[in-house]
């Protein structure tokens, strides 16, 4: 699900002829920053510093926000290019190594990290709640045909896993777009609606706020205010309340799930192209 695949397929002088042109645009537009913060929320490699930590990944990126800042008068491009913007300061050591050490110590080796990146981490003391939401989660995943990849050890509930979904969701609607197909289109968009609803938007507030207090001034901090700036706009986008700016971390922990996610465009694979539409 690499960026620029739909776009491939859109003759350029669509946007003459099909008034839906602008909302295929902010669908693409709207993928790419999930895309961002997906890679923002894995583990550091070359590619995170080339496209999201230099000079030129960043005014991409902040070129794209723009065009969302237009239509939705927002100020997503200020989150990328701001102060805080996710990049690394001049004269700082510009290797995955030097992210590395910041993100063992920001998420640690376990779910209970100084900032759980885990959805099911977050809210009022449950027994049963955490496990109806890794439930739930599992069920939209699997509505789109989804699944998680095995091998890499990842809980179901990460952010990054989320955000994923949520990138799919946006190229989907891109695609439904494209071929005029209204009922793929409603589906879509209202599984974003209520996926922001009971999952991302009820959290991911909290966990980038969090997170931007305690990296203050670092790569991860203004990536988490990036992702609860964002979300936020997507919550108001749809309709829907965003998650408080605090929420408690719960007093027991799931520990390790059986389904996990992969890195990249492998996070979330599907399954079978039939149930998709052909979404990609």
């Amino acid at each position: 699900m690499g960026t620029g695949t739909l776009g491939s397929e859109i003759d350029p002088k669509s946007e003459i002829r099909n008034p839906k042109s602008s909302e295929l645009d902010l669908a693409l537009c709207r993928s790419a920053l999930y895309e961002a913060l997906v890679l923002g929320f894995l583990p550091p490699t070359n590619e995170t510093i080339s496209r999201l930590a230099s000079s030129e990944g960043v005014a991409a990126l902040a070129d794209t926000a723009a065009v969302l800042d237009a239509a939705w008068n927002t100020n997503l491009s200020e989150l990328v290019l701001g102060p805080s913007a996710p990049r690394v300061p001049p004269g700082c050591l510009c290797s995955p190594a030097a992210l590395e050490a910041s993100f063992r110590k920001l998420f640690g080796h376990t779910a209970r990290g100084l900032v759980p990146p885990y959805e099911t981490e977050y809210g009022e003391d449950s027994l049963f709640q955490p496990l109806q939401e890794m439930s739930d989660l599992a069920g939209f995943f699997h509505a789109f045909g989804l699944g998680l990849r095995p091998s890499e050890h990842e809980r179901i509930d990460h952010i990054a896993c989320e955000c994923e979904f949520m990138l799919f969701l946006a190229r989907k609607e891109a695609y439904a777009l494209v071929m005029d197909d209204a009922t793929m289109l409603e589906e879509t968009r209202r599984a974003t609606r209520l996926f922001l609803k009971d999952h991302l938007g009820r959290w991911a507030p909290a966990f980038g706020r969090r997170l931007a207090r305690e990296d203050r001034g670092g790569f991860y901090g203004a990536l988490g205010e990036l992702l609860a700036g964002y979300v936020t706009h997507e919550c108001a986008r749809v309709g829907v309340p965003a998650g408080p700016e605090l929420l408690h971390l719960r007093s027991t922990s799931l520990g390790d799930a059986p389904m996990a996610c992969g890195s990249g465009d492998e996070l979330l694979q599907i399954e079978t192209s039939a149930r998709t539409g052909a979404a990609e």
